[in-house]
C-alpha cells in the first residue's frame, strides 16, 4: 500500500508533455528520478522545470501531496542526445515547497552482489498503482551501473532499488 513505508516516499514524476516516470522523495524538497524522464519526446531537449510535477503516494488519480518543480540537476555527464551514459541517467528535482513525507536515505556505498533488492514503480502495465518486485537481487556492479534481476517496464524509470537495513 502507498500508505506504508517505504512506499510512502515514492510517487509519479509527470511532465507537461505527458511523460510519466517514478520518483523518490530523498529530502523534504528533493526527488530522485531518471534524467531521461525529463526529456521532451518531440525534441529530445530537457523540459523546463515548471513543466514537471511530483505526485507523492499516487494511486488511481489520487495522491498525498503534489510538488511543483522549480529546478533540477541531471547527472553531470548525461547527454540528452545520446540518452546516456547510463551511469549518469539520474536527476534530482528541487521542489518549490517541502513535502511532508518520509524521505528515503541514499546508501553511502553500493550494496554487495547478491544483496536482496526491491524495485517499486509505476509501470506501464498498471500505471495507476505502484507495482513492486520484492524478490530480486543485485547481480553486479559494472562501470558505475548496478546490474539486477528486478522486473520493471516503462514507467519504472527513476524507481528506487530498495535495500533493507536493520528493521527498515
Amino acid at each position: 500500500s502507498v500508505r506504508e513505508a517505504p512506499w510512502t516516499s515514492i510517487g509519479v514524476v509527470q511532465t507537461q508533455g505527458g511523460g510519466r516516470c517514478t520518483g523518490t522523495l530523498i529530502a523534504p524538497d528533493r526527488v530522485l528520478t531518471a534524467a531521461h524522464c525529463l526529456l521532451l519526446l518531440r525534441t529530445g531537449d530537457f523540459t523546463h522545470p515548471r513543466g514537471v510535477s511530483f505526485l507523492l503516494g499516487y494511486e488511481r488519480g489520487r495522491f498525498r501531496a503534489r510538488g511543483s518543480v522549480i529546478g533540477y540537476q541531471a547527472g553531470p555527464g548525461y547527454d540528452p542526445a545520446l540518452r546516456g551514459p547510463g551511469r549518469e541517467d539520474w536527476a534530482i528535482l528541487t521542489l518549490a515547497q517541502p513535502i511532508r513525507g518520509v524521505a528515503l536515505p541514499l546508501l553511502d556505498r553500493p550494496a554487495a552482489p547478491r544483496t536482496p533488492l526491491v524495485l517499486g514503480g509505476y509501470q506501464q502495465d498498471q500505471p495507476e498503482v505502484l507495482l513492486a518486485d520484492t524478490g530480486c537481487r543485485l547481480l553486479d556492479l559494472r562501470g558505475g551501473l548496478l546490474l539486477h534481476d528486478c522486473a520493471g517496464t516503462r514507467g519504472a524509470s527513476g524507481a528506487p532499488l530498495l535495500v533493507r537495513q536493520g528493521s527498515g
